[in-house]
């Protein structure tokens, strides 16, 4: 959804954004995810290995990974086109509610909770968001995730 100023968020307050589009967790995806932070456990890693021995039957997402795609899923939900920058402030209440196996597909749910007006033409808001599973009720992750935005 495109928003003209920052401001315009504000028309959200208390309510839910559109759903993100579904993006596709390949195991490419988790396995550079492994790479760059040298978390190679093999439940995330090792194809054949997770096939056989974990109760999964496939490899799952890093946890970390399922929240790093916050920001990500985010864009696709509040869009500034003159955005001077946004920055990522916290998180808060974050879970880990569901696994995100190797080829499925997530999206996000957002629900806008908190606006304050920052210093330097600046907005602090935070969500309240819902990593959803295609075809799975349990979200994958659950939690409130903070960005500042500067226009």
């Amino acid at each position: 959804m495109d928003f003209a100023h920052i401001d315009d968020l504000k028309e959200w307050l208390g309510k839910d954004l559109p759903p993100s589009e579904y993006f596709t967790v390949s195991q490419d995806i988790i396995q550079a995810f492994a790479d760059a932070t040298g978390d190679q456990q093999w439940v995330h890693t090792d194809v054949a290995r997770a096939r056989k021995e974990s109760p999964f039957g496939t490899t799952i997402a890093h946890g970390f990974l399922t929240l790093s795609l916050l920001s990500r899923l985010l864009l696709d939900q509040v869009h500034f086109p003159h955005l001077r920058m946004g920055v990522n402030y916290g998180l808060n209440k974050i879970r880990f509610t569901g696994v995100v196996p190797a080829g499925s597909r997530v999206r996000l749910h957002t629900h806008v909770l908190q606006i304050e007006d920052m210093p330097n033409a600046g907005i602090k808001v935070t969500f309240a968001c819902r990593m959803e599973r295609e075809h799975e009720e349990k979200p994958a992750l659950v939690g409130e995730f903070i960005v500042l935005f500067y226009q």
